[in-house]
């Protein structure tokens, strides 16, 4: 199976791809059997994301794409350093604003802002299945942060992660999402932050289990 690996940063799967390669090479794949897998650094945010994905899917054909990264946790029942796995992605911020009053893209009949991951894997089944709203600016200001739970109650808030379904529901090829919580979505603290232990647990999954996807 040829698979596409996509993260936003070349930091959150360095260790995956040291563990497979002594030199990293974006233009090749790497064999992992049963697999041939490439790996695809888009950048940070679903501008880059959605760019990077529509060059490389409309030059290769990959019977999945699998994108992974870090992300924020709105609910202390998720453990910093956790896996899970994103079902349901939402472009929460595309819309207008009526006043006090939001109104999304699809209440609008402009377009849809809800994609959802099209496959499942035995290997996941572990994993706690969750919502995910992708956005332009991570929340860090609690009246925001009410505000979002309010109107969209998410599980965890990631830059790319709608943009990735979008992409790879047009071009129809399955997709997967996984993620590791690095935070809590709260008023911003790096010092709360534990992004070394979330890179570190999200490569041990991969490295453990993109043999049996």
């Amino acid at each position: 199976m040829k698979i596409l690996l996509v993260a936003a940063t070349y930091q959150e799967i360095e260790p995956f791809v040291k563990n497979y390669t002594l030199k990293f090479n974006a233009d090749n794949f790497i064999k992992i059997d049963p697999h041939e897998v490439k790996i695809l650094i888009t950048g940070v945010g679903m501008v880059a994301t959605a760019f990077a994905l529509g060059i490389t899917l409309s030059k290769n054909k990959f019977d999945l794409a699998l994108n992974v990264g870090v992300a924020g946790g709105f609910y202390r029942n998720l453990k910093i350093g956790q896996i899970v796995e994103v079902r349901e992605d939402i472009l929460s911020e595309l819309g207008a604003e009526d006043d006090e009053e939001f109104i999304n893209l699809e209440q609008m009949e402009l377009g849809e802002i809800e994609f959802k991951a099209t496959t499942t894997f035995a290997v996941t089944e572990d994993l706690r299945k969750v919502t995910s709203i992708t956005v332009n600016t991570v929340h860090g200001n609690a009246d925001s942060i009410e505000d979002i739970r309010d109107r969209i109650n998410p599980t965890i808030e990631t830059m790319e992660g709608a943009a990735f379904f979008y992409a790879c529901e047009e071009i129809e090829i399955p997709a997967i999402q996984i993620r590791a919580i690095s935070n809590y979505v709260e008023k911003r603290n790096r010092k709360n932050w534990n992004i070394p232990l979330a890179v570190k647990n999200l490569n041990n999954w991969l490295i453990e289990n993109i043999k049996n996807l």
